[in-house]
């Protein structure tokens, strides 16, 4: 059973955010629980986060990418709904009880997309803009799905929902490398796995900011062929995860847009 007035867990990974964190945790609605992934930072964020948000559980991630940090974050979630928001002041903290309403509606997982009416955003470039225009196409076509926004990473879902999600292991003992997922791909493999699950997506509009301080870690290009790469790996996940006769993740026909 699923409550009407879920606790709400928010998961950021961050990796020298420092002096975006001073602005970003004071901005956050009351919430159950505040987890703050660090990737290893050699800035003040650690001590960032102790003194501005002293009430924040702080991990330090197993191994390196933006993937990873959030596996780290979802194993100690004990809310009933999971929030994944970015440390880097794009994302409007104000919006999660947007997300919150969409999971209590009826939604398994709240997609967060740039690209409906009131969303909108002031960071992303002509290139990615268009990347991720192709990235979302090939998604659509392959999984049976209508995404909008497929590499934007303001999402939420149930807590229940996390074993679909089936993320790399994050301890080191037989995981020392980078393993599939733990980059910034990460994203669009959780979009794929929600979609062959069958699971229902409703669409959150969402502006995204500009990033106050310091530069993206997204590598455009490697990073745009890694999720490519998701994408087509995850197709065939599904369709080998098809019984007989069946149809695998069903085309999510229910997917809707809030107003």
């Amino acid at each position: 059973m699923r409550p009407p007035d879920p606790r709400v867990s928010v998961v950021i990974p961050v990796r020298n955010e420092a002096r975006n964190l001073e602005v970003v945790l004071p901005q956050l609605p009351p919430v159950h629980q505040v987890i703050v992934v660090d990737g290893h930072s050699v800035d003040d964020t650690v001590a960032v986060v102790r003194r501005c948000r002293p009430d924040a559980e702080l991990l330090t991630q197993t191994r390196q990418g933006k993937g990873n940090a959030l596996a780290c974050g979802f194993e100690r979630v004990t809310g009933d709904c999971v929030v994944m928001f970015d440390g880097d002041d794009s994302a409007d903290a104000a919006e999660i009880p947007a997300f919150v309403k969409a999971l209590v509606a009826g939604a398994d997982f709240a997609k967060g997309t740039r690209f409906a009416a009131e969303g909108g955003s002031e960071d992303i470039t002509p290139l990615r803009r268009a990347g991720n225009a192709a990235l979302n196409l090939v998604t659509n076509r392959l999984m049976g799905t209508r995404f909008t926004d497929l590499c934007y990473g303001y999402n939420a879902f149930w807590t229940d929902v996390l074993d679909v999600l089936d993320l790399p292991p994050t301890d080191l003992a037989g995981n020392p490398g980078r393993q599939w997922g733990d980059g910034f791909e990460i994203e669009a493999l959780i979009n794929c796995r929600i979609a062959a699950a069958g699971l229902t997506i409703t669409e959150v509009p969402s502006f995204e900011r500009d990033r106050l301080h310091g530069g993206s870690n997204l590598a455009t290009f490697p990073d745009g062929m890694r999720v490519l790469r998701v994408i087509l790996a995850e197709y065939l996940r599904a369709r080998r995860g098809r019984r007989p006769g069946g149809t695998g993740g069903r085309d999510l026909d229910n997917q809707a847009v809030l107003p």
